[in-house]
């Protein structure tokens, strides 16, 4: 165990952070300003397309989710029905079809993002540049390294 760090000391909070999330249903809160009746994977598709900023083949889109395809697959009807992404031709490959998103479903992400970024923001509005920087850098790096680890298990 690190010398630097008390592990012990910090699952509570790691523990903390994971109820406020839950029961502040973040994501459920952020759902409502999509203003779309969406479940949460379909949810999950859009943004993960957003965050792409590109069209993205179906795997690719389960591999950035952690899922299988026909996960992804399933959902993908029904935005296509509510005509909130489309499939188009790769244009690396002629046979294959990527998947991207229209006005209407870059409009309903961008709401989404917008009212969750939005409330991070002003979580940490008083916190300085640095201090903010910091959070962005270790936050990720212990996601990665945590999915790394216990994925090697």
């Amino acid at each position: 165990m690190s010398e630097g760090l008390d592990l012990a000391a910090l699952l509570p909070r790691l523990m903390q952070l994971g109820t406020v999330l839950n029961r502040s249903q973040l994501v459920e809160r952020g759902m409502e300003h999509v203003g779309l009746p969406l479940d949460r994977p379909g949810l999950t598709v859009l943004i993960t397309l957003r965050m792409a900023g590109q069209p993205l083949r179906v795997g690719e889109i389960a591999a950035r989710m952690q899922v299988v395809g026909p996960h992804v697959t399933r959902h993908l009807h029904d935005l296509e029905r509510a005509d909130l992404v489309r499939r188009v031709v790769d244009p690396d490959d002629q046979r294959a079809r990527l998947v991207e998103l229209t006005d209407a479903g870059a409009a309903a992400a961008g709401r989404y993002l917008e009212a969750v970024i939005g409330w991070f923001t002003g979580a940490i509005a008083d916190w300085s540049e640095e201090d903010q920087r910091t959070l962005g850098r270790l936050l990720s790096r212990f996601a990665d390294d945590l999915q790394a680890h216990l994925s090697r298990e």
